[in-house]
């Protein structure tokens, strides 16, 4: 009985025990339902996503949306993701959630600032507050008491603050990512504090001064991104303990000094992207030390060499990019012989020598089967080219333009599938047109300006390459007449045959330039292993001789100058509403401008400079809008130059100059000028037809009078006087009329 009663006695204390634990639970519960149903009061709930927060069903909080509870009941993740609430964290008590774990506001619409309450929530392991772009203010001081915290997300805000030093007490730390936030100062010291950091992401912000020193001490890093920054001096020599770090962002930055050869001691090491800084001296050859490196980017730097060896152990290399530096070395000499997985590769814009071909006649680049993105141009290159070139199935983008290569371009009876772009442009190449070209069917832009090819352009252009968006053959001596087939081009955007010896007139029948038909909006990006890039080709816009960066949308134009075509404009140049330049100038056209140029709305820059052109501006030029460069100079023409809004704009007289038939702004003034406008030619017609009116109107009145006088008088001696009488009247008449013409004539000229 005794044991009976002990049992009984646990039982009503383990009950009572629960009783009184069970109370402040269930009351902490309630409290969390009403810290949230107050937050959602001060919110415009716009697409109803915390209709279930209510007070009403506050016994079946965990069932609320957007909300996970733990086994006893309390919140532990509150995770609203791309919903419209558009409010504030001000009305949010955080001190009423001491077990929740994950908060995730992410692109919900809040504004205002970060309260220093968050720091409260000390149970917290994950903060994700990013996409509020109106989410402003500083970060917290109290941000350093989320003790427990392994990720701290702020993406895309608008802070305008420093990181706080309060940063390194967050030991736990796994991942911070403060992602174009808008961080101001320097990084503070403590950041090496964070010695389980796996993730450092505080690219695309305004930090200033240098990586601090501590940054070795984060030996867990796998990937640090500072790219898009204002830092400055060496990289911290203490980046060398960091044996795991995979990925190195630093691009876009002013960092300067030399890359010390112990960067590339990871074995792990991925990436690296260091361009846009001033780094200079000899890139170190140790960088593949590790044989991981898939990844070098270093253009627009200040390198002056590369060292024969430092690609040699680089068997995993996917792209590299030397854009822009100073580097003076043979081009054979950078690469190992066993460097097959290379997909992409840019020199171009360094002192680059020699040949591509090795002393065996060998091409060592056409090694790189899996090679789709070359670009060597801006060098001193030299040699002729192989017509393994055309044989590289993967390439899609190869640029050797302004080099010093030589000779014909090689025939092939094959060309890459994948073929988009080539640029061969500013060389000396000579022969015909490439005939080799004529299987390269899914070309986008080519680009043979500037060399010494001659013959005729082949009637098969356009039907074997109907893909072409940019065609270029400046400054080389193609003569003939334009073939009709050129003008079959479906998606042409950009036509260049300036600087040859082109004869015969302009084709008509633009008909099938949809191309230029339009306005364009498609941005030209080029997608290749290496990743997005901006091709360049050259052009004359706005006369001046211009590297078009083709990612500038809506770009059309057609140059035809610098040639012998004949004849007229043809009308149909009107019909390409999207066209923003024509330079037709340095020809022998004649004739009149169309009378429709002015439906040409985009048109910004016109030169018709250097022809024979004749007869008036017409009127529709007023229509042009958006024109701001205009050559007319060095032809015939004549009467009043047109006037409108943006014309008015265009002040400098050598527009107009050698057309001794012109005036008006910004030449001399039509009213002292001898060429007749086409309002006096009007008034000499009206004066011409009211001559004749009033000579009509004499004569009559003359035969009138004659004929009733020979039978009024009959006698002869009466006949005589009457038709003398007659004859003196018709001279007064006259003279009165004369006399009245005169003085009319004079008053119309004033």
């Amino acid at each position: 009985m005794k044991h009976l009663h002990s049992v009984c006695f646990l039982l009503l204390s383990y009950t009572c025990l629960l009783l009184y634990v069970a109370a402040p639970a269930s009351a902490n519960i309630r409290g969390e339902a009403e810290a949230l149903v107050k937050w959602k009061a001060s919110l415009v709930d716009a697409d109803g996503s915390l209709s279930t927060w209510s007070m009403a069903n506050s016994t079946s909080l965990c069932n609320w949306w957007h909300v996970t509870c733990d086994l006893a009941g309390h919140i532990r993740q509150l995770m609203l993701i791309e919903t419209s609430l558009n409010g504030t964290l001000d009305d949010f008590d955080f001190p009423a959630f001491p077990h929740m774990e994950k908060l995730i506001l992410y692109d919900v619409g809040l504004y205002g600032t970060i309260p220093a309450g968050i720091g409260n929530l000390t149970s917290l392991v994950v903060l994700d507050l990013s996409r509020n772009p109106y989410l402003r203010g500083a970060i917290p001081r109290s941000i350093g008491q989320l003790m427990h915290l392994g990720l701290l997300r702020l993406r895309y805000l608008k802070l305008d603050s420093t990181l706080p030093e309060e940063i390194g007490n967050l030991t736990s730390l796994d991942e911070l990512d403060l992602y174009s936030v808008t961080l101001t100062g320097s990084i503070p010291p403590t950041i090496g504090l964070l010695v389980k950091l796996r993730k450092l992401i505080l690219r695309n912000n305004k930090l200033t001064g240098r990586i601090p020193l501590e940054i070795g001490n984060m030996t867990e890093l796998q990937s640090i991104e500072l790219d898009d920054n204002h830092l400055e001096g060496q990289l911290p020599g203490t980046i060398i303990h960091l044996r795991k770090l995979r990925y190195l962002y630093l691009s876009e930055n002013q960092l300067g000094g030399h890359i010390f050869p112990e960067l590339g001691n990871s074995s792990l090491l991925d990436e690296v992207e260091i361009a846009n800084n001033n780094f200079f001296g000899v890139f170190p050859s140790s960088i593949c030390a590790g044989g991981a490196l898939k990844f070098l980017i270093a253009g627009y730097n200040g390198f002056t060499g590369i060292h024969r060896q430092t690609f040699k152990n680089c068997t995993s290399l996917h792209s590299v990019d030397f854009t822009a530096n100073n580097i003076v070395a043979e081009l054979r000499d950078c690469f190992h012989e066993h460097l097959g997985q290379l997909q992409a590769m840019d020199f171009s814009e360094n002192q680059f020598y020699g040949t591509v071909l090795t002393d065996w006649g060998e091409v060592f680049l056409c090694n790189y089967t899996l090679l789709d993105f070359l670009d060597l141009s801006n060098n001193s290159l030299h040699g002729g080219l192989s017509q393994c070139f055309w044989d590289m199935a993967s390439l899609m983008f190869m640029d050797l333009s302004s080099n010093s290569f030589s000779g014909v371009v090689p025939f092939s009876r094959t060309c890459s599938v994948d073929l988009n772009y080539l640029h061969l442009a500013n060389n000396h190449f000579i022969g015909a047109f490439p005939f080799g070209l004529k299987k390269c069917k899914n070309l986008i832009t080519l680009d043979l300006g500037g060399n010494n090819f001659s013959g005729t352009i082949p009637s098969w252009i356009s039907k074997n390459l109907p893909g072409l968006k940019f065609l270029r053959l400046s400054s080389n001596t193609f003569e003939g007449v334009i073939p009709l087939q050129v003008l079959h081009f479906h998606k042409l955007q950009l036509l260049d045959l300036s600087k040859n010896k082109l004869t015969g007139p302009v084709p008509d029948d633009f008909s099938n330039f949809t191309g230029m038909a339009h306005e364009q909006e498609q941005i030209d990006y080029v997608y290749t292993g290496y990743g997005v890039h901006a091709q360049q080709i050259q052009i004359v816009w706005k006369n001046v001789d211009h590297v078009y960066v083709m990612v500038i949308a809506g770009m059309a134009g057609i140059d035809l100058s610098g040639n012998f075509l004949s004849q007229e404009i043809p009308h149909g140049l009107t019909t390409l509403l999207g066209i923003r330049y024509l330079n037709l100038s340095g020809n022998h056209l004649s004739g009149r401008i169309p009378k429709d140029i002015g439906n040409l709305v985009l048109l910004e820059s016109l030169d018709l400079s250097r022809n024979q052109l004749s007869g008036e501006i017409p009127p529709s030029f007023a229509d042009l809008k958006t024109i701001s460069v205009l050559n007319l100079s060095s032809n015939s023409l004549s009467g009043r130059i047109p006037t409108g809004n943006q014309l008015q704009t265009l002040v400098d007289p050598s527009i107009y100059s050698n057309n001794p038939g012109l005036c008006g702004f910004p030449l001399e003034d039509c009213v002292n000028s001898s060429t007749p406008t086409q309002t006096e030619e009007s008034q000499a017609e009206d004066r011409e037809a009211l001559w004749l009116y009033c000579f009509v109107a004499a004569g009559f009145i003359f035969g009138f009078w004659l004929y009733w006088g020979m039978f009024m008088f009959r006698s002869e001696t009466w006949r005589f006087s009457f038709y003398q009488y007659v004859d003196n009247m018709q001279a007064m008449v006259t003279k009165k009329i004369y006399s009245c013409m005169s003085h009319f004539r004079v008053n119309g000229a004033e």
